[in-house]
């Protein structure tokens, strides 16, 4: 564990000060857990609390404590942090709240944390408004409530941001070990990324779930995957909130495709992240991922006695992007060996039940269905309730589930179709024999698609944004011109007054297009004209538009597919780059992709496979290719762009980049900078 973290995370010592009935709970939650160090509760006028004698202040300890549970009011907060940093203390949890996350109620809020901060120099504090952790290894907790854990040997660590989710995460019935569970609180001082980067440091921590409502530090969230994929600790992440800074005052459709997750889906995919949507699967995934580790491919065999959870499986996980390859000849000929002809093969595996109780044949069928192309062997069970039926006839299914995966050395796991019909005692002794327990089917399939998508985090450093400001919308011709610029082919073009519009038109060229400056969307707005073929179309055409300021263009006529290509800033994750179809397709297939600057050739061309209409930019049905190297050096130049203007862009959007066979051009362009001084 880090050095600054340990003795909090790790302590000898525990102080709690107040007197209420939070820090009465939190030495009887020790005490229960077979806490081994030293308990001292501090209070100015009680002689005891929880049956200790007290300590009339922080000076009056013995020494300094490792960790503190500071439960009084805000205000009285503040000088007990100074008081401890003083000493020396190793950390303290922060209970009251009423501060930062309270500006919008109470001005005193701010303040108060600034001079919270300022109080613990350089002494680590979680919170404020924040209810500690519980360190299931060591039994000791900073925890002011009830809780559901026990004591383990090794297990995965959760950190949140919700005291009450962690809370109900405790709770769980699901036979997951966990080793610590951590609160941050309004993450005045330590944020998740840096409480979960500690909790991984020890050794007996197997995996870290993260519950995040915002990432504070992108560049700490960054290291502290880094520093899991270098010792082999998978990281799940649930995401939850709706960031709409990265879509505020935006007039692109980058901005509104991108949608309110997009930049936190494009980070933990950057990152090797697993990320889930719901609590349940967030557990299941941290049991899969404690048990067997991070799948090695989205490649699972599914094992039944019954055609419709069979079939439910598929259907889930066809959905959720996991894949059931077919059984290869050897695993045919075992199965029919044991099965017997009346068996139907195939992965789903529907065995029927000819040779339930036979445990040597369960035991047999199992195993054959691994494989070295199968990541996951995953046996569907439902036990029966034990307070009105007899469970013991399950116990042959248990019994073949473990042995397989003995003999075999496979992964294998153990869903119920419904998550209350894994008994928690069925679960421990699967986990035991190192088969992984699942609570749901559904969950089971979702947390296995999760943990197929963990892999190392991306080298290159995020692109962070800068401060911000007031933007601007520039010109469409000035935007093109800055663009083409760093590569970024523009077709020929001239912006004109309505008396230039005769020149301008003739100097362009024919078929043209006229575009009415000033406009973000011009198609919706009336301001576009295209194909015009003489002067005085184009002139006639700007009389019907109205206004005075125009961009002439030479019309693109061999494209091929029209995409949309954009960079948004987002100030929650980075700057964000959206590939999707473009033109008049962009509302109506939705159909577009998001990754995070700086982004690599072989991310650009997996993001683009990834379209729905991927399969037109290679050629669909008889029509020609585009040219997918020019396509990429026009994404190449706009990351260009936007890497020169880091200070300065908001967002820019191509759309559409009309792909031809031979070349990629930016039909439209728009431009939104910030205080930048040499455009017009």
């Amino acid at each position: 564990m880090s050095h600054s973290l340990a003795r909090l995370f790790q302590p000898s010592t525990i102080a709690v000060i107040g007197g209420g009935a939070w820090c009465r709970q939190v030495i009887e939650q020790c005490r229960k857990m077979g806490y081994a160090g030293a308990l001292w509760p501090i209070h100015p006028s009680a002689s005891e609390i929880g049956g200790l004698p007290t300590f009339r202040s922080v000076e009056d300890l013995p020494e300094a404590p490792d960790a503190s549970f500071i439960g009084v009011n805000r205000e009285a907060t503040v000088p007990l942090v100074a008081a401890l940093a003083a000493r020396g203390a190793g950390g303290a949890v922060c209970f009251a709240s009423g501060f930062l996350e309270a500006q919008a109620e109470d001005a005193n809020g701010a303040p108060l944390q600034e001079a919270l901060l300022k109080a613990a120099g350089e002494m680590p504090i979680l919170g404020p408004n924040c209810y500690g952790f519980v360190n299931y290894l060591d039994g000791a907790l900073l925890w002011p409530d009830q809780h559901g854990g026990v004591r383990v040997e090794r297990g995965v660590a959760i950190v949140t941001q919700s005291s009450n989710i962690a809370i109900n995460l405790t709770m769980q019935k699901r036979g997951l070990p966990l080793a610590y569970l951590a609160t941050a609180g309004n993450q005045a001082q330590q944020g998740i990324a840096q409480i979960g980067a500690a909790l991984l440091e020890d050794p007996r921590v197997t995996a870290l779930g993260l519950h995040i409502e915002g990432i504070g530090d992108l560049r700490a969230f960054e290291a502290l995957c880094h520093r899991a994929a270098e010792q082999g600790k998978p990281v799940v992440a649930l995401k939850v909130g709706r960031s709409d800074q990265a879509r505020a005052a935006t007039l692109s459709h980058t901005a509104s495709l991108a949608g309110d997750a997009a930049g936190a889906e494009a980070l933990l995919n950057r990152l090797g992240v697993a990320r889930v949507k719901d609590l349940a699967t967030f557990l299941e995934c941290l049991k899969l991922l404690h048990l067997a580790g991070p799948l090695a491919a989205p490649q699972i065999a599914i094992i039944s006695c019954s055609g419709g959870e069979a079939s439910l499986a598929a259907d889930t996980g066809q959905e959720l992007g996991l894949r059931f390859p077919p059984l290869n000849d050897p695993q045919r000929g075992a199965l029919r060996e044991v099965l017997g002809p009346r068996v139907a093969l195939a992965n789903p595996l529907d065995y029927h039940t000819y040779i339930w109780r036979d445990v040597a044949a369960m035991t047999r069928c199992f195993a054959s269905m691994a494989d070295p192309g199968i990541a996951l062997v995953l046996l569907i069970v439902d036990f029966p309730r034990e307070d009105r039926c007899d469970p013991a006839d399950w116990d042959c299914v248990i019994e073949a589930a473990i042995a397989a995966a003995e003999q075999t050395g496979r992964p294998y796991a153990m869903a119920s179709t419904l998550p209350e019909l894994m008994p928690e005692p069925v679960a421990a002794r699967l986990a035991a024999a190192g088969v992984v327990p699942f609570n749901g089917l559904t969950e089971a399939i979702a947390a296995c698609a999760a943990a197929a998508r963990v892999c190392p985090p991306e080298k290159a450093p995020l692109l962070l944004p800068g401060p911000g400001g007031t933007a601007r919308l520039i010109p469409e011709g000035a935007a093109k011109a800055l663009l083409s610029e760093h590569g970024l082919r523009v077709p020929r073009a001239q912006s004109a007054e309505l008396v230039e519009l005769t020149e301008a038109s003739r100097a362009v060229g024919y078929p043209q297009v006229l575009k009415a400056e000033g406009l973000a969307h011009k198609t919706e707005a009336g301001g576009l004209r295209l194909n015009l073929r003489t002067a005085e179309e184009t002139c006639n055409a700007a009389k019907e538009i109205g206004g005075e300021h125009f961009l002439v263009e030479e019309m693109i006529t061999d494209g091929l597919v029209e995409l949309l290509v954009g960079i948004l800033r987002d100030p929650a994750h980075g700057f964000l780059l959206t590939l999707g179809a473009g033109g008049t397709l962009t509302e109506l297939m939705q159909d577009t992709t998001t990754l995070l600057l700086p982004a690599s050739p072989a991310q650009i061309n997996a993001a683009l496979d990834s379209l729905r209409i991927a399969p037109l930019l290679a050629g669909y049905r008889g029509s020609r290719p585009i040219d997918r190297p020019a396509l990429h050096r026009a994404i190449a130049a706009l990351q260009d762009f936007a890497i020169s203007e880091v200070e300065h862009l908001q967002e820019v959007e191509i759309n559409p980049l009309i792909c031809t066979a031979t070349d990629a051009i930016a039909a439209d362009a728009l431009l939104r900078l910030s205080e930048r001084k040499d455009s017009s």
